[in-house]
């Protein structure tokens, strides 16, 4: 039995979980075709000595604002100048040898040979096992591993007893949060240490006190994520040789970035809260850059890789670690992120983003469903639809995970800190035990009794408790338990999350009924397709055809909430979702359901699109108008009319995929009687219609619709901005949505009360006339 003790300052952390070139250039990035071999200059040794990496040629050490050139397999590859500490990096460099020339006017310099490889290439077996971690008396310890390019990353450890007395199930935090911080571990970790497992937080390159240079979610940090996981795995203290990973947002996204290289000694991987796509889930949904929380978050992640930008990092600082300090060497080598998003308002998949330097080789580096299906290892993920942070839209990757041996994907509707409710933590532990410690499940006696009380104190508020454990470690054999959790379905949702319990609390995180699917997309859903009537109808055949119009206005800077992230999580805040304004939308509404409905999946709003400027940016709103004369919110989607091109292969009646490339935007005509088919993704959701409910979309411009997200808008261009939709005969604009036929049978009869849904404001409904053209 393992020890396992109680960590009273797991809600303090969770309340801080969210995620609060051959051209010669300046940031020495390159882009070469390698060729064979040919003879490299010699000449005298330079004074510094620079280092190879993954795609990278890395050096500090030489004159301040000197002139470098890197010379690869086929002549002088790109200048680039060093910065005021003397330090660069030459990115993007293709796997070879190479050497770093400086001419001072009257002789040349030149460094010794660097191998540069590519991310596959992994160091011997070695040169993990040869790495010991520090652990101290008190059965923690704090230290730096070592890479494969040399770069030391800050870790912290903390082990459940002696390494002696192990080994211990371990499991790695890994992310540019401060999970190496010794002091303050990450949410994940602390329940992890309580549950008695060993813990490692290791903190990405360039930031905290790990050395390098940061750049968003670089192939490189995948790269040394994987050295990190076979240097953990490697201590003698690890149960079964093998470590999972653990973490929520910023530490979840990193596990899938790690996980594609395919770690050895990886034994699973738990993400929570992640992203699908960098691109199309938050930085740009639609095509629209979000300089709300996208915005926000990218300027944090820049000032905490500031040289000692962390706090813990200024305190080892002023402790004298002498290893912290030399790590921020290369600082000055951070890319600046604002540049990098304004470079990547177009998606392209198979080019370099640039202008006058290259940022990645491609988007698809960034974008997790392009490479999941290389991740080979059990998965257990969990995620909510209105995630006011990085958005549900992470929910069109699951279907692509096709070589991990096992996957549990559980989605309900809510925030960001959702899958912290005991619904799902339950399961991930059960997940943990089974592929991490290979145990029978058995969650301890004083988390039992605890742990949603200080989960829910640093989250929703009310303790929430779990429920009976549905293994006993004293009956059940290993083999059985995991047999028959696989055997379970794989895909899970939790339904009306937040009125599930009203005897604790209308709002707090408990469903009123879930249900599980073999797959995603759910096989059995069915596209029930509802068109649009000129005089705001929406029914399976068009009642009315015609021309409706809004006035095209605002600024997209509109949010529904001010206050602070961990207020949002808390119960249900007052969120300000205002009521469309005559002249300033249009709106489509069904007739009163005669039965409950449930759907879950994606949906699009397909339509008929004219306006009186070139360029428009559209936002498409799905409701649930309740008998009671409430409204809820159920989902959002948006787009730019320019990036309406699609990827014809990817497409499908439930899901539009656009492009977004520079080379399929098409502008309107700017004459609003010139109609073109446009098509709106809904972002994935799952949520009951209630008999008597309606279904209603209104379609307007961007704002007002997330708690955190804004959007940088096409400008109206004089008063009279205007955009029509064409509905009827030749131009059947339409929503369709994923019905699941059968399932709303399972619901409860009466609808959750007005407010009770988390992450889903509800507001009375108005009625709304259409202008018509």
């Amino acid at each position: 039995m393992r020890t396992r003790t109680m960590a009273g300052a797991i809600a303090i952390a969770i309340a801080a979980a969210g995620c609060s070139a051959s051209e010669s250039n300046d940031e020495g990035n390159a882009e070469t075709t390698a060729t064979e071999s040919v003879a490299l200059p010699e000449g005298p040794q330079t004074a510094f000595a620079p280092r190879a990496s993954v795609n990278q040629v890395w050096l500090s050490g030489a004159d301040p604002a000197t002139e470098l050139v890197l010379h690869g397999p086929s002549g002088p590859v790109t200048t680039a100048t060093t910065d005021d500490g003397g330090s660069l990096i030459f990115r993007n460099v293709p796997a070879g040898e190479y050497v770093v020339t400086q001419d001072d006017g009257d002789a040349m310099t030149v460094s010794s040979v660097v191998a540069v490889t590519d991310p596959d290439e992994a160091p011997d077996a070695a040169f993990y096992t040869d790495q010991s971690l520090t652990i101290g008396p008190d059965n923690k310890g704090y230290g730096y591993l070592e890479t494969r390019d040399g770069t030391l990353l800050a870790y912290s450890v903390a082990l459940p007893g002696a390494p002696e007395d192990g080994p211990y199930p371990t499991v790695v935090e890994y992310s540019g949060y401060s999970p190496a911080d010794p002091d303050s571990p990450q949410p994940s970790t602390l329940m992890m240490q309580t549950l008695g497992y060993a813990t490692v937080g290791v903190n990405i390159r360039g930031t905290g006190c790990s050395g390098g240079a940061f750049q968003f979610f670089e192939p490189l940090q995948g790269t040394d994520g994987y050295d990190a996981i076979e240097v953990v795995a490697a201590q003698p203290w690890v149960e079964h040789g093998k470590v999972g990973m653990v973490g929520l947002s910023y530490p979840g996204i990193s596990q899938l970035f790690v996980a594609q290289h395919q770690p050895p000694h990886l034994a699973a991987i738990a993400p929570l809260s992640p992203i699908g796509d960098t691109y199309r889930s938050t930085l740009y949904p639609g095509g629209i850059f979000n300089d709300g929380f996208a915005k926000d978050w990218s300027e944090e992640r820049q000032r905490d890789a500031e040289p000692f930008g962390q706090g813990w990092a200024a305190k080892r600082r002023d402790a004298g670690d002498q290893t912290c300090i030399d790590n921020q060497a290369l600082r000055g080598q951070n890319t600046d992120l604002a540049e990098l998003i304004d470079l990547a308002r177009f998606y392209e998949s198979d080019t370099p983003v640039r202008n006058d330097f290259h940022w990645y080789a491609n988007l698809d580096d960034l974008s997790p469903a392009a490479f999941v299906d290389r991740i080979d290892v059990p998965v257990f993920l969990a995620g909510s639809w209105q995630d006011e942070q990085v958005g549900g839209h992470f929910a069109t990757m699951l279907g692509d995970f096709d070589n991990a041996p096992v996957t549990r994907f559980t989605l309900v509707n809510g925030n960001h800190t959702e899958p912290f409710m005991p619904q799902i933590m339950s399961q991930w532990f059960e997940f943990l035990e089974i592929y991490v410690a290979q145990d029978v499940p058995d969650m301890p006696v004083g988390f039992l009794a605890l742990g949603p009380q200080v989960i829910g104190a640093g989250t929703w508020g009310p303790s929430v408790p779990f429920g009976e454990p549905r293994f006993d470690p004293d009956v059940d054999d290993f083999e059985s338990v995991k047999a028959e959790w696989e055997a379970e379905s794989p895909v899970r949702i939790l339904f009306e999350n937040g009125v599930g319990c009203p005897e604790i609390e209308i709002g707090a995180p408990c469903p009123t009924f879930e249900a599980g699917f073999s797959a995603w997309p759910i096989p059995e859903v069915e596209a029930l397709a509802l068109e649009f009537g000129a005089d705001g109808t929406l029914a399976a055949e068009s009642t009315s055809a015609g021309v409706n119009s809004f006035d095209y206005v605002g600024d997209g800077q509109a949010s529904t909430f001010g206050g602070s992230t961990s207020e949002l999580w808390r119960g249900l805040p007052a969120l300000d979702w205002s009521q469309p304004v005559d002249g300033e939308a249009v709106s489509y509404t069904s007739d009163p359901l005669e039965a409950t409905t449930a759907m879950a999946g994606s949906g699009s709003v397909d339509l008929w699109v004219a306006a009186t400027q070139v360029d428009v940016d559209l936002e498409v709103t799905l409701t649930e108008v309740r008998a009671d004369g409430s409204e809820y919110y159920v989902q959002g989607g948006w787009l730019r009319a320019s990036h309406a091109a699609l990827d014809d292969d990817a497409s499908t009646d439930l899901r539009p995929v656009q492009t977004h490339a520079e080379g399929d935007a098409e502008p309107l005509s700017g004459s609003i009687d010139d109609f073109v088919a446009v098509r709106v993704e809904l972002f994935p959701f799952a949520h009951v219609f209630h008999a008597g409910s309606q279904i209603r979309v209104i379609i307007d411009t961007p704002g007002n619709a997330r708690p955190h997200w804004k959007f940088d808008i096409v400008a109206p261009e004089g008063d009279n901005a205007e955009v029509a939709i064409s509905v009827g005969d030749i131009t059947p604009s339409r929503l369709v949505l994923p019905l699941v036929p059968g399932l709303g049978d399972a619901a409860p009869d009466a609808a959750p009360a007005c407010p009770g849904l988390r992450g889903q404001p509800c507001r009375p409904y108005q009625e709304f006339a259409n202008r018509t053209a």
